[in-house]
């Protein structure tokens, strides 16, 4: 597309502040939840992770699309966003071995998206005034008819999304003759955290989100894995039942991000929707068991109740969120069971989580 024949579009967010700029994308209108996400690269992986499902993403880096996409750059099989702002889009990627532009692949997946937006002010405003609903179109610009579909939009507070997500059927990921077995529960997988566990001697075996216990012991895995995923964790009590009976079973357990909160939930504790939200490739996190910290990869909206975590006998905090102090990890008392709240697979983003893999595989070995 050339830059003279871009075509207006608008954003409007449910306080009523608007703004306008030009159509990326999808030739449409979108609704969701907007968040931001304050990584410079990974944007195709920040794109295809099944945990920003009902969301419209707000990139804080400058320049969205330079260097293309990549098939092995895809964390799920499909673009997951529901909506996309940045401040500079380029049409016309430069990386040498890219396949194709972000233009084409977010029309192809029917993704409607605003650029020219000065982001820096809106992500400004999202950080005080907190997460809310927008509607993105560049079609529709008139202000009481685009607040009337905006008020169509459900808020993710209370929303179950993760089984909307799941595989509908069970599927295998590594070797067969791999050392370990795992029975992953899938909320919303991402990819790399299955290379990230074929790669350690794991095959694994990805079960839709709400496969009951009795059918996940057929595998008979070493060891449980819970996923990350998209929405609240409240309604979710289906997997919470699951989960304690993976408990009671003895069996190694690891949880990631929506995971991580669904064992705690299992252990008692509650979850609370954010203010805004952790979405970024550089939130410092502090492992309270080796006092060491680990810049982390992170995307959620919602979080354990640290003061509940603190206060339990149940569970011990084992990592704490340098920046506000929220949780990040826990472990369950005589279960060889943990979780993380952020991303350790880390696509995109740092590699100083990645022994948490190791440390489940570990688990596994002592038990099996």
């Amino acid at each position: 597309m050339k830059y003279q024949d871009r075509i207006r579009a608008v954003l409007l967010l449910s306080d009523g502040s608007f703004f306008e700029g030009f159509s990326i994308g999808k030739v449409g209108t979108t609704t969701g939840e907007l968040c931001f996400n304050t990584g410079m690269t990974g944007y195709q992986e920040i794109f295809t992770d099944p945990s920003y499902t009902g969301q419209v993403m707000l990139t804080t880096h400058t320049h969205i699309g330079n260097y293309g996409i990549h098939p092995d750059e895809a964390e799920s099989d499909r673009v997951r966003i529901a909506g996309l702002v940045v401040k500079n889009f380029t049409y016309h990627g430069s990386r040498e071995n890219s396949v194709g532009d972000l233009q084409a692949y977010l029309e192809k997946a029917g993704v409607v998206g605003i650029s020219d937006v000065d982001t820096r002010q809106l992500v400004r405003y999202v950080r005080t005034q907190g997460a809310m609903n927008v509607i993105i179109s560049s079609e529709i610009f008139d202000k009481d008819e685009l607040m009337k579909r905006l008020k169509a939009c459900p808020d993710m507070d209370g929303l179950e999304l993760a089984s909307t997500v799941s595989t509908t059927n069970a599927y295998e990921f590594g070797d067969p003759g791999s050392a370990f077995r795992v029975a992953a529960l899938d909320f919303g997988i991402k990819t790399n955290i299955l290379r990230s566990l074929a790669s350690r001697g794991c095959h694994v075996k990805v079960f839709p989100a709400k496969t009951d216990f009795a059918t996940l012991q057929q595998f008979q895995p070493h060891g449980y894995f819970l996923s990350n995923g998209p929405g609240d964790p409240a309604p979710m009590d289906y997997a919470v039942e699951t989960v304690k009976e993976i408990l009671d079973s003895n069996k190694p357990l690891f949880g990631i991000c929506l995971g991580h909160q669904l064992l705690c939930r299992a252990m008692g504790l509650t979850t609370y929707k954010m203010h805004h939200g952790h979405r970024g490739i550089n939130h410092p996190v502090k492992n309270l068991v080796t006092g060491l910290s680990e810049i982390t990869s992170q995307n959620h909206g919602f979080a354990v109740d640290m003061k509940q975590a603190l206060a339990s006998e149940l569970v011990e905090v084992t990592h704490v969120n340098l920046n506000d102090q929220t949780c990040e990890g826990v472990r369950v008392k005589g279960k060889p069971a943990f979780s993380v709240q952020y991303h350790p697979e880390s696509s995109p983003g740092p590699h100083d989580s990645r022994y948490l893999f190791d440390e489940f595989v570990a688990l596994m070995a002592a038990a099996n």
